[in-house]
């Protein structure tokens, strides 16, 4: 496989195309890791609410014990004040509940937003490159040994009005074996990938 062209048109246009592309998915994966701080800013409400509710049980749990020593009613007190304490419980759970989804949401958000981003480079740029690479590999390895097989694919590939012009009839030409004919329509080929002529 050849990666990059020979002539300099088409190999600054690659190279522009390449480091777009490259910028484009660093782009992407910051904005990923952008979006992931962004959202376990939304973790504070919960914490805040985990802390309250730690307080206040710490709290309750406090003055439980100091109630439950007053006589005759410091049992029922203490009791009395289970229900609220229970309450901050739920109050340091539903907040650990709430952070613990914000951080399971901004830790994909890292991995699904560089990947959205960068699916129009794996659909589009990538295969485009692969099929230049094959192509411009296999033309290179036909230039100087195989000069009839680029021939006859700028025969299918190249409009007639260009073939027109390496011969009358080019088809005849390059079935007569006519080394000139066959040596311009290689180059055509070769010219359409941005690669250097054959040797002549």
């Amino acid at each position: 496989m050849r990666w990059y062209a020979e002539r300099p048109d088409r190999l600054v246009r690659q190279v522009v195309a390449d480091a777009a592309a490259l910028v484009w998915a660093v782009l992407a994966v910051v904005a990923g890791m952008a979006a992931r701080s962004g959202l376990n800013a939304l973790r504070e409400p919960g914490e805040a609410l985990v802390g309250a509710g730690d307080r206040a049980v710490g709290t309750l749990s406090g003055l439980a014990g100091a109630v439950a020593g007053i006589p005759f009613v410091g049992g029922d007190l203490a009791r009395a004040l289970d229900p609220v304490a229970s309450t901050g419980s739920q109050l340091a759970s539903a907040g650990r509940d709430f952070a613990g989804t914000v951080e399971t949401i901004a830790d994909w958000s890292a991995v699904v937003l560089p990947l959205l981003l960068v699916l129009p480079l794996l659909l589009g740029w990538l295969p485009l490159r692969l099929r230049y690479a094959r192509r411009a590999g296999a033309a290179v390895a036909a230039r100087d040994t195989a000069p009839d097989l680029l021939a006859v694919r700028a025969l299918t590939r190249v409009p007639v009005r260009t073939l027109t012009r390496v011969a009358p009839d080019p088809a005849a030409a390059w079935r007569s074996g006519d080394p000139q004919v066959v040596a311009r329509l290689a180059d055509l080929e070769l010219a359409d990938l941005g690669l250097r002529r054959t040797r002549s």
